[in-house]
């Protein structure tokens, strides 16, 4: 088939801020009037005057460059360069409010296809430049921030020129996509031909098939589509030293899968230039609906009878009760009453038949279990807010309070454990008037991955007080015997913590690897391996 491309490219996030500028609502009023009663209100305008620091790279090296991509696609530009500047965690964006631009790439490249992502790691090496593959910039763990001590400067390796649908075998149910193409983008393509991936995590919107290669990312619809890496069956890899291709089947015994090299690896391994996913019909119905716990416990061993008894829904997320009373997944109904309890949301999609025969063998087992149904309000209010958090916590960072989410995952005899230390590690390193708010996003039959989100008030030094909070909260989750990260990848945040999860021999396989496809150390230097 000839390559399919977005029609329209979507805008570019503010580097101080998330997704597009004109969806920014403000604080709904039940926020404004619990940030009016638990934190003090004060103005944190971002800085947006701040200079970019010099680029380190030489004429000759540019002129390189631009006889591999183009002049136009070698880019010096401050307000790009500011833009390739990190990701979006909470710490990312203080920083950047803050006018702090050190981290910033000497350089913006765009590759128009898989022979010049080649053509370009070949001359970075030879030039010892360091090179960071950049898709939407929704990183929240600093996988964007390379370390470059010992090489000549920061190429930033941006990925959006590579955004194309480029085969579709529908006898086999897969398709073949470039990285830069954004979530909505490949939806919408596949979604012309009557397909489609199911993969929405909350960065879908300006997320790429790359960055949810790269990081092993899992969705909202998980539980009936599974996570990311579970649809990928065949990559393209442009390395220092040459090209990988992987995937001739839809599955083998030829030794270890060496798919699992490349996806999780954050850029430090290659660059993903093509990713071959399997793909589905798209639904023909989907309802989403609420049901009511009594407690958090309650409800997480409902999702573990329905996982262990293969019912899981499409789409099925719990909150505890803290979550659950400022009510998240509505937030215009914040402070409302009737907030006892837990919510869950559960969803179904596919056919009318297959949706209606689920669904009711799921209500009858969450009633059997002592769940009460709350009917389609609480599910379409979060279908339809379900991307909108990052909104809600810029708007709470612009009046004084510091929010940001971390994520783990165990075994389900573990959960309450994990559960408790990890809230308590933050309180007790936030201090008085903090929240500490948690779901359960993910589940399997063995375990499941709780999402914590936490609101302080920030003070004078919001990123002083946050670290050691995210400190406290790792330590915690390694105490526990639990995943440092479950979707949201290792970056340099994950990184002290990632040799007690894998061990030192797992921590030598790595480098080993990295000895083999990167010998001169030149991609994303200083991310993911301890």
């Amino acid at each position: 088939m000839t390559t399919e491309r977005p029609s329209v490219l979507q805008p570019e996030m503010p580097p101080t801020r998330w997704g597009d500028p004109a969806h920014e609502t403000g604080l709904p009023d039940g926020v404004r009037d619990l940030v009016g009663l638990a934190f003090p209100i004060q103005d944190t305008p971002a800085r947006a005057d701040v200079a970019v620091p010099a680029p380190r790279l030489g004429d000759a090296q540019l002129a390189g460059l631009r006889a591999i991509v183009g002049d136009d696609h070698v880019v010096l530009d401050d307000a790009l360069r500011r833009q390739r500047t990190r990701g979006k965690s909470t710490p990312d964006l203080l920083r950047q409010r803050a006018g702090d631009l050190g981290d910033a790439p000497d350089v913006v490249v765009r590759p128009a296809g898989h022979d010049e992502v080649v053509a370009v790691l070949a001359y970075a090496q030879e030039q010892r430049i360091a090179v960071v593959p950049f898709g939407g910039g929704t990183a929240v763990t600093g996988g964007l921030v390379a370390d470059p001590a010992g090489l000549g400067g920061v190429l930033s390796l941006d990925l959006g020129r590579m955004r194309g649908l480029l085969a579709l075998d529908p006898v086999s149910s897969t398709a073949t996509l470039e990285p830069g193409l954004r979530g909505p983008e490949a939806e919408a393509l596949l979604a012309a031909h009557g397909m489609m991936l199911g993969h929405f995590p909350q960065s879908f919107e300006y997320a790429t098939i790359g960055g949810f290669a790269a990081t092993r990312s899992s969705g909202q619809s998980s539980a009936g589509y599974g996570r990311f890496d579970a649809m990928v069956v065949g990559l393209r890899v442009a390395t220092p030293v040459g090209e990988v291709r992987l995937g001739s089947a839809p599955a083998n015994a030829s030794g270890p899968d060496l798919r699992e090299l490349f996806l999780g690896s954050e850029g430090a391994f290659g660059v993903i230039t093509e990713v071959t996913l399997r793909v589905r019909p798209l639904p023909e119905v989907k309802e989403y609906e609420g049901w009511r716990w009594a407690s958090f416990a309650d409800g997480a061993d409902a999702m573990r009878a329905l996982a262990q008894s293969d019912l899981l829904p499409t789409v099925i997320r719990l909150s505890d009760e803290n979550e659950t009373a400022i009510n998240l997944a509505d937030p215009e109904s914040i402070g409302g009453e009737g907030n006892a309890g837990c919510l869950m949301i559960v969803g179904h999609e596919g056919t009318p038949a297959a949706v209606a025969a689920k669904r009711a063998a799921v209500t009858e087992a969450l009633t059997a279990l002592g769940g009460t149904p709350q009917g389609s309000g609480p599910g379409e209010a979060w279908a339809h807010g379900r991307f909108n958090a990052p909104y809600l916590r810029d708007s709470l960072l612009d009046v004084g309070v510091l929010v940001e989410t971390l994520e783990t995952a165990t075994f389900w005899s573990n959960r309450e454990n994990l559960y408790a230390r990890v809230k308590a590690a933050l309180e007790e390193s936030l201090g008085e008037g903090t929240m500490v708010l948690c779901h359960i996003s993910h589940v399997y039959p063995t375990g499941c991955s709780l999402y914590f989100t936490v609101a302080a008030p920030a003070g004078d030094d919001p990123l002083g007080r946050w670290l050691p909070a995210k400190a406290a909260a790792c330590e915690a989750i390694v105490a526990a015997g639990a995943a440092i990260t479950h979707h949201h990848a290792v970056g340099t945040d994950h990184k002290p913590y990632l040799t007690a999860e894998i061990g030192e021999i797992g921590v030598e396989v790595l480098r080993a690897v990295k000895r083999a496809v990167d010998p001169a150390g030149i991609l994303n230097p200083g991310v993911l391996i301890p």
